[in-house]
């Protein structure tokens, strides 16, 4: 699998930074549509080879891997005119020169490869290390998030120094690789850079909690989200924390991460994000894949048993959707779809595997294998997924996918004889790359000392737990893993909502997910709370709190509380990726070729699960607005409804029309202009009540789309759709209700004696009424016709 991955790398992509394994060519940032803030990990130096060192040597590809650093050592340079991730460069290109050095000196001290070496990759490695100091020079030691690789910070004019804040892990991920630069160089000022961050981070925590937030302004100290947890921009900071102790020795960095409250976050089998001023109550309803690297930590640190739980959440996710989603609510529901190929979660499956020697966990790589082998794997490597509930891939074979997967899926399966060296003589940075544990007694480690406060060693709190103790039989973590692992399947039962209380309790007597527009208690719960609601014209609420109009301060205080909910919960609505629905026009002219991306409702019949759609001519109900009774009840019978939004509740015009007799419904946006390329999807939600009496589909088509379709109907006086899941078969299904007799079987060739001028072009096939087969077997061209000219492959 790593051969594949990386040969296909070297043969379409390099020197490129990374492979497009779809298109097998080379992602060369500036030549290909800007991905945004992703991108900021590409800087013209052969990002994937130099990311890979380490592994290769790992796998025992030292022939390989000498080549390799010879082609580093000719190819690479690292004064680029450009602007890159401070964090990602510092991760994977100056953690992947240090990886590669180590090996490199380890292989040459053996006497058989390298011999050549002195030391190049150290001093490529010293160069950028001096590149990333400038972004360091801030009041606060924080690092701006980004740098130019030629021209360091200076402003606008090199598109760097104007941002103003940083993400947790962004600062706080940097100390084992400019620690090891320091010690491996003996220049001090990497490690003091890197320290000064770390110290100013833990200054700000939160004292009550010690727990930090998730984004934090790099020149204030302020932090400007105050959520914490262990994903996606805080994860790797706990890391570092207990992986500095393990590299330095420095009891400083130990103490730290075991004063984090960690507690707060790990909910057996859950990761919670919480507020840190608030630590008890959670910040929000989903996790991301990052957090799939935190029972791997917690083995280093010895709990196990949270690991091995968390660890079985995560697995039956993985069973579940083949792959992890970019993120999951903590009912296991889809929340991104995307999956970049991240090797989270193997990290975690060899760590656990390490701790317990249960084969169980071999079981959990090999379902990582399979999968990565029957939905990744692709002719040119392997592709990213796009959505994880259709398999869709996406253009992209992040670099990570070779330095850390293929290491700990390798190392999960390997016997000792199968390694190069002791892996345990080693340190895996965040990016897997291997720091030797001697930098903790190297030669220059008296240049860094700290203010420390004993730690009391009588405390069990902090001792590691010996492993091999705990689980005499590795059959054991069995016993751990049974509640859980029929959790993600049948769903976590969700709390139960809080008993409606007096406001003013010292809780919030109503939750924003419980609150119901139309409840007669919701509202007055609301109305003691100070807060108001009003009825907006498009068919929305909104929601204003005077707390001067509470009942008391402590009530006013609850609906505070509820509003900050409230917020929260619209803000994740908002982002959450739903799976679309799809509109398919399916008459004549159309035949299918057009989709309109739909969005679902939260009550009908649900099309993911119908294995044929709702298919039917559209009319217009009038009223449009379908708020009260259908006056054209004649025409919409049989039929699906076009509805305009707003005035009244989806569920509302819902009953309307099927009361009217139709098939379905469609609701229009009445914002002019919006469209599902530039607004995010949602589902249109009931209005408080049971809604079973719905039993037809509803789909929610933006105004962009919408018009789409209502100009189809205005031009061809009728319209047929297909409402569905997902696009259907453009050749066969959806042909139009059309009789067999009127195409008889048939075979047409178009040949010398149609086109004179032409070899053979064109071949369609007939056959019973269905339409069977096209060819266009070259580019040809039909001069009568007003565009005369057709591609290859299309028609």
């Amino acid at each position: 699998m790593f051969d594949h991955a990386y040969q296909n790398y070297m043969d379409h992509a390099y020197p490129a930074d990374e492979l497009m394994p779809l298109t097998c060519r080379g992602r060369v940032r500036g030549l290909e549509p800007s991905r945004g803030d992703v991108d900021d990990a590409l800087g013209k130096f052969s990002l994937t080879l130099i990311d890979t060192l380490d592994t290769l040597v790992l796998l025992n590809k030292t022939t390989e891997f000498e080549a390799a650093v010879r082609r580093v050592l000719s190819d690479v340079r690292l004064d680029n005119d450009i602007v890159v991730s401070v964090f990602e460069t510092n991760i994977r290109v100056l953690g992947g020169l240090l990886g590669g050095h180590s090996m490199a000196v380890m292989l040459k001290d053996k006497g058989e490869h390298m011999q050549w070496y002195q030391d190049e990759l150290l001093h490529m490695a010293k160069d950028l290390g001096l590149r990333l100091l400038p972004a360091f020079n801030t009041s606060s030691g924080l690092p701006y998030p980004r740098v130019n690789l030629r021209f360091g910070v200076r402003g606008p004019e090199t598109r760097t120094g104007t941002e103003t804040d940083t993400c947790t892990a962004c600062a706080g991920t940097m100390i084992l690789e400019f620690a090891a630069l320091s010690r491996f160089t003996g220049d001090p000022v990497f490690e003091i850079h890197a320290r000064r961050a770390l110290d100013f981070l833990w200054e700000k925590r939160q004292r009550n909690s010690n727990l930090v937030g998730t984004t934090i302004n790099i020149h204030s100290g302020e932090w400007v989200r105050r959520d914490s947890g262990v994903g996606a921009g805080i994860d790797s900071y706990y890391e570092y924390l207990l992986k500095a102790y393990i590299l330095l020795g420095d009891d400083l960095f130990l103490e730290r991460h075991f004063d984090a409250s960690l507690s707060y976050i790990s909910q057996p089998p859950l990761l919670l994000d919480v507020h840190i001023h608030k630590p008890l109550l959670p910040a929000r309803t989903w996790m991301d894949s990052l957090l799939a690297f935190f029972p791997g930590l917690q083995v280093l640190k010895g709990d196990i048993r949270p690991a091995i739980e968390t660890h079985e959440m995560l697995y039956q996710v993985t069973k579940k959707h083949n792959f992890l989603p970019e993120a999951f609510t903590t009912d296991f529901r889809v929340h991104w779809a995307q999956h970049p190929l991240r090797p989270e979660f193997a990290e975690s499956t060899y760590f656990l595997y390490k701790a317990t020697g249960d084969p169980y966990y071999l079981e959990a790589g090999r379902t990582i294998l399979d999968n990565l082998n029957r939905f990744a794997r692709v002719p040119c490597g392997f592709a990213a997924m796009k959505d994880v509930r259709t398999g869709s891939h996406e253009d992209r074979m992040d670099s990570f996918f070779l330095a850390e997967m293929f290491k700990y899926l390798f190392l999960l399966f390997a016997d000792a004889e199968d390694l190069p060296f002791d892996v345990e003589d080693y340190v895996f940075t965040t990016e897997a790359h291997l720091l030797p544990l001697s930098l903790s007694t190297a030669p220059h480690a008296s240049f860094f000392t700290s203010n420390r406060t004993e730690l009391d060693d009588s405390n069990f709190d902090w001792t590691c737990p010996n492993t091999r103790l705990l689980f005499p039989d590795p059959a054991f973590p069995r016993n751990l893993r049974e509640p859980i692992r029929s959790a993600v399947d049948k769903s976590c039962p969700r709390p139960p909502p809080y008993r409606y209380v007096e406001p003013g309790m010292g809780r919030p007597p109503l939750r924003a997910q419980d609150f119901m527009a139309n409840n007669v208690e919701h509202l007055e719960l609301l109305r003691r709370m100070g807060v108001s609601l009003i009825h907006l014209k498009d068919g929305r609420v909104q929601l204003v709190q005077h707390a001067t109009q509470a009942v008391s301060a402590v009530a006013a205080e609850d609906g505070v509380r509820f509003m900050q909910e409230m917020m929260e919960l619209s803000s994740q609505q908002q982002k959450e990726q739903l799976p679309p629905r799809a509109i398919q026009i399916v008459s004549h002219p159309f035949l299918g070729r057009v989709v309109l991306t739909a969005g679902p409702a939260q009550f009908g019949i649900d099309l993911s699960k119908s294995s044929t759609g709702v298919r039917g001519f559209v009319t217009v109900a009038e009223p449009y607005s379908g708020c009260t009774e259908i006056t054209n009840a004649e025409y919409v019978q049989g039929h699906i409804a076009l509805l305009q939004r707003g005035q009244c509740m989806f569920a509302e015009k819902a009953r309307h029309i099927q009361k009217a007799g139709a098939i379905g419904g469609i609701v229009i946006d009445d914002n002019e202009g919006s469209s599902s390329d530039t607004a995010p999807l949602f589902q249109m939600a009931g209005d408080g009540r049971s809604t079973d009496d719905i039993t037809m589909p509803l789909l929610f088509l933006f105004h962009k789309e919408g018009n789409i379709l209502l100009e189809a109907l205005k031009e061809y006086r009728e319209a047929e759709v297909l409402l569905s899941d997902k696009a259907r078969d453009r050749g066969v299904t959806l042909l139009p209700h059309t009789p067999p007799s009127l195409l008889e079987p048939v075979s047409f060739l178009a040949d010398r004696d149609s086109f004179p001028s032409h070899p053979p072009a064109v071949v369609i096939t007939v056959d019973g009424g269905v339409f069977t087969h096209l060819s266009i077997l070259h580019h040809f061209s039909f001069p009568h016709l007003p565009n005369p000219s057709v591609p290859r492959g299309e028609l």
